[in-house]
């Protein structure tokens, strides 16, 4: 059995507990990337974290292009996957206005366990996705099916989102202030640093919350503690 410091499923429950400030915050002082802004929460209040499973699309034609053996839907491989302590992760930046992901995905996700979905491009069927309280975070929303548009041409591959690269088990924390990924190789050190300051932080609230001034708490504490 591995030493629970180097074992996924600790890392996962150890990053649940956190939230995305405190872990871009992490990065901050580590001198490390992994924050993407303006990747929306569209369907659920929850906050979603967990290892990566990566999806790329593409256009169609090219897909097809390389495609061996018969087609899959796109998603379906990555769903199939996954399960509880999983984020699936999908790249369309093709330009097309099509869904990279959509109701029955969402509900055979769902049925897995998946903790949610983060799209680098649009989605559709949210209304279904807010039905079951799924988790689907996505650049924008479309009506237009994916359908001889766009297609699937890896899974577990690397992709980018926003300016960040992400490869597959990667790790990845998301909600309303946005979407933080974490190498698998910097993980532990980035959940040492977050656990760091969110215990400065409660001792800052708890010194607000006895009468002293904002002044003082938000003084020297807060400026250096990425640097401390």
């Amino acid at each position: 059995m591995k030493p629970p410091h180097t074992d996924p499923a600790q890392h996962v429950l150890r990053l649940r507990r956190l939230d995305a400030c405190a872990v871009s915050d992490a990065l901050d002082k580590l001198q490390l990337r992994g924050t993407v802004s303006g990747l929306r929460q569209l369907s659920s209040s929850q906050r979603i974290a967990g290892r990566v499973t990566t999806v790329k699309l593409v256009r169609h034609a090219e897909a097809e292009a390389l495609r061996q053996g018969p087609p899959r839907h796109l998603c379906t491989t990555a769903i199939e996957a996954s399960g509880p302590d999983h984020v699936i992760v999908v790249e369309q930046r093709t330009g097309l206005d099509a869904g990279s992901w959509g109701g029955i995905l969402t509900l055979s996700a769902k049925l897995r366990g998946v903790a949610g979905v983060i799209a680098e491009g649009p989605v559709r069927d949210i209304d279904e996705a807010r039905h079951y309280d799924f988790p689907v975070f996505a650049r924008g929303l479309t009506a237009i099916t994916a359908r001889g548009r766009v297609a699937e041409i890896g899974t577990q591959v690397e992709i980018e989102v926003g300016d960040v690269t992400v490869q597959g088990d990667d790790y990845v924390i998301a909600d309303n202030s946005g979407v933080v990924f974490i190498a698998a190789a910097q993980i532990a050190r980035v959940l040492d640093a977050a656990e760091l300051i969110v215990a400065r932080e409660a001792a800052m609230a708890k010194a607000l919350l006895n009468g002293q001034p904002a002044s003082q708490v938000m003084g020297a504490n807060y400026e250096h503690m990425l640097t401390n």
